[in-house]
C-alpha cells in the first residue's frame, strides 16, 4: 500500500532487505515494470525523486493513443503495437481511460485528402486490431459541420470519425503503482536516487536520499533498472560503465497544452486538425466542462522539472486554433491554465525537425549490470515493461541463477479496474453510485467518485461515511476530504500539489476548487501527517509555484 503514514518506516525496511529488482523512476514505465516484475514473483523496489509521475506521465496529451501520424510516417510496427495496447490499457483499467470519437477534417491542400484520409484510417483500424463498434466512418462536409459548428469551412470536403482513447495519464501512473504495490512492490515517492553501490565492479543497489528529510538509506538490490525519463542520462553518468559504454544519449522536446473554459472555446467533440504553416497536427479535446488543445514540439533544453508554456509555445497555439476554428478569435487571454511536458527520445542523427525524431524505447546494457531503458510512449508501457523484465529476468538467471517465471499483465487490471471489464463498467459504476447516499453523498457525487477511482470507490466512500464533521473543521465538502485522506493512505499524497496537480488534476480542470480549498487541504495534511510549520510553507510555496505556472 502507498500509505504516507508509514511511508518513514517503510524506507527504514528497505534499507535492510536486499531486493531481486530495484527500479529507479516512478513515472508509468517504472510503475509498469514494478508491476510485470512484482506479479512475475520477484522482490520489488522502487523509488522516485519527486512526486509519482510528476514528470512526463502527467504532462502529456492525455491520450491512449495508436499515433495516426506515425502511419503518416510510414512506422507501420509502431501503429500496429500502440494501436493493440490502447485496447488493453482501456480494458484493464475504464475507470481511467475512456473511448475518444474523434474528428480528422480535411481541406483542400490539407494534409490529408478525402481519399488518403479513409484509406489511412481504414489501415489504422486493421493495423490496430480495433473492435468493429469502433472503426472508422467518414463524414460529409454537413455532418463535420453538424459536430463542430465553429469549424474552418472554407475548403471543408468532409471529415474521418475514428476512436482515440482519453486517459488522465497520472491517475494511470498511480493506478498501476498501486497494483504492483498489492503485489508486494516497496514504491517511495521523494526519495533520490543519489549514486550507485558496487561490489567488484557489479551494481547492488543505490545510495538513496529522502529529499523530505535529508536522510540517506542504502537500498541493496541484484538487478538495478534505470527508468528515469528525462534523467535517464544523469543516472546513468553517476554509473562510470554506462557512461564510457552508451555513445546514445537523449535529445527532449517540449509539449505544451493550453485550456479555455467552454464558453471561450465551445466544443463537444474532439477534433485533430492540422496547423497552417509546418503540416504539425493538433488535438483539440473537451474534458469536464472545459477544452484543451496541444501540443507543440520543440527541441528542449531547460529545467526538466518544471517546463513551463512560454509566450511562443501560446501564441502558436493560439495560430492554430484561429486557422481551424477562425469564428472563435482565440487571444491568449482567453487562456484559462496551461502545461508543459518533456519528452524524452533518443538522439537520432540527422533530424532536424523536433517531430520526426522516433519515439520508439531502447533498452541499454552496462557492463556494470545497469539496465536502462530510454524512450517510449505513454500507450506502450505495459509492453515496454514486459520487455525490460525479460532482460532482467535472463540477468537474474545469468548472475545469480534465478528462475523467473514468465507471466503476462495482457489480462491483468490496474488497481481500480475490476470493474467487469470494459463491458461491464458502466453498470458496475450505476450499481456502486447507489450506495453513496448511505455515506451522505449524494448520487451525483457517488457517480463522480466512482467514475475516477473505479473498483477502489467503496474506500473512498468509507472515508466519506466516517468524517464526523472533520471535513466542516477544515473547510471541505465531505467529497474532497474524503479524497485527500484516501490519497494519503493509498496514493501517498504528502504535498497538497500531490493532490491537486497528479491525483486530481484539479490544478488544470478545476483551477477554483484549488484556490477555494487549498488553505484546508493543506491544514488536513498537515495534521494528519505531522510535518512542521516550515515544511508547510514549503509545500504552500511549491502549490503557488504551481498555479502561477499555469498561468505564464
Amino acid at each position: 500500500m502507498l500509505n504516507a503514514l508509514t511511508r518513514k518506516s517503510q524506507l527504514d525496511h528497505m534499507s535492510k532487505f536486499e531486493y531481486d529488482l530495484l527500479i529507479i523512476g516512478g513515472g508509468i514505465t517504472g510503475a509498469g515494470i514494478a508491476l510485470d516484475a512484482s506479479k512475475r514473483g520477484l522482490n520489488v523496489a522502487l523509488v522516485e525523486m519527486q512526486d509519482f509521475s510528476q514528470g512526463t506521465s502527467s504532462r502529456s496529451t492525455k491520450l491512449i493513443h495508436g499515433g495516426l501520424r506515425y502511419l503518416k510516417q510510414m512506422q507501420v510496427n509502431v501503429v500496429k503495437e500502440t494501436g493493440r495496447e490502447r485496447a488493453i490499457v482501456y480494458e484493464n483499467g475504464p475507470h481511467v481511460t475512456t473511448p475518444e470519437w474523434m474528428l480528422l477534417p480535411f481541406h483542400k491542400g490539407g494534409t490529408f485528402g478525402e481519399f488518403t484520409t479513409s484509406l489511412g484510417l481504414k489501415v489504422y483500424d486493421s493495423l490496430a486490431g480495433v473492435d468493429k463498434n469502433e472503426r472508422r466512418n467518414m463524414l460529409t462536409k454537413k455532418e463535420v459541420i453538424e459536430r463542430v459548428p465553429n469549424i474552418k469551412t472554407d475548403g471543408l470536403k468532409g471529415g474521418g470519425h475514428y476512436v482515440e482513447y482519453k486517459t488522465d495519464d497520472a491517475r494511470l501512473t498511480i493506478e498501476v503503482m498501486k497494483k504492483a504495490a498489492a503485489y508486494g512492490a516497496d514504491a517511495v515517492n521523494y526519495v533520490k536516487a543519489d549514486g550507485f553501490l558496487y561490489e567488484n565492479g557489479i551494481v547492488t543497489g543505490i545510495s538513496a536520499k529522502d529529499m523530505l528529510s535529508g536522510d540517506v538509506y542504502q537500498i541493496k538490490s541484484k538487478a538495478v533498472v534505470n527508468a528515469s525519463g528525462p534523467w535517464v542520462d544523469e543516472v546513468r553518468g553517476n554509473d562510470v560503465a554506462a557512461k564510457q559504454q552508451t555513445k546514445k544519449h537523449l535529445v527532449h522536446t517540449k509539449g505544451v497544452h493550453i485550456v479555455f473554459k467552454q464558453e471561450d472555446f465551445p466544443l463537444t467533440q474532439a477534433v485533430y486538425f492540422d496547423t497552417k504553416d509546418d503540416g504539425r497536427m493538433i488535438f483539440a479535446i473537451p474534458r469536464a466542462g472545459k477544452t484543451y488543445v496541444g501540443t507543440t514540439d520543440t527541441f528542449y533544453g531547460e529545467d526538466k522539472s518544471n517546463p513551463t508554456a512560454e509566450a511562443e509555445d501560446k501564441a502558436y497555439l493560439i495560430d492554430a486554433i484561429n486557422f481551424m476554428f477562425p469564428t472563435l478569435n482565440a487571444d491568449v487571454s482567453m487562456i484559462e491554465s496551461s502545461w508543459a511536458g518533456i519528452r524524452p527520445l533518443i538522439q537520432s542523427s540527422g533530424s532536424k525537425n523536433a517531430s520526426d525524431i522516433s519515439r520508439k524505447d531502447e533498452i541499454w546494457h552496462s557492463t556494470s549490470g545497469l539496465i536502462t531503458i530510454a524512450g517510449g510512449k505513454l500507450t506502450g508501457y505495459r509492453h515496454m515493461a514486459e520487455e525490460i523484465v525479460d532482460d532482467v529476468a535472463d540477468y537474474l538467471k545469468k548472475h545469480f541463477k534465478m528462475n523467473v517465471k514468465k507471466v503476462s499483465t495482457i489480462d491483468e487490471p490496474v488497481s481500480g479496474g475490476d470493474v467487469g471489464g470494459s463491458v461491464g463498467y458502466q453498470n458496475y459504476v450505476e450499481n456502486i453510485s447507489r450506495k453513496a447516499p448511505s455515506y451522505g453523498l449524494t448520487l451525483e457525487e457517488g457517480f463522480h467518485l466512482a467514475m475516477k477511482y473505479g473498483s477502489n470507490v467503496e474506500t473512498v466512500y468509507q472515508y466519506a461515511g466516517i468524517t464526523n464533521d472533520n471535513h466542516e473543521k477544515y473547510e471541505l465538502p465531505k467529497l474532497l476530504y474524503a479524497e485527500v485522506i484516501y490519497g494519503m493512505l493509498h496514493e501517498m499524497v504528502i504535498k497538497p500539489s500531490d493532490f491537486f496537480v497528479r491525483r486530481s488534476g484539479k490544478l488544470y480542470f478545476e483551477i477554483n476548487d484549488v484556490l477555494n480549498y487549498r488553505k484546508g487541504v493543506e491544514q488536513l495534511l498537515q495534521d494528519t501527517l505531522s510535518y512542521d510549520d516550515n515544511a508547510r510553507q514549503q509545500y504552500a510555496e511549491e502549490l503557488d509555484a504551481a498555479i502561477q505556472d499555469t498561468k505564464r
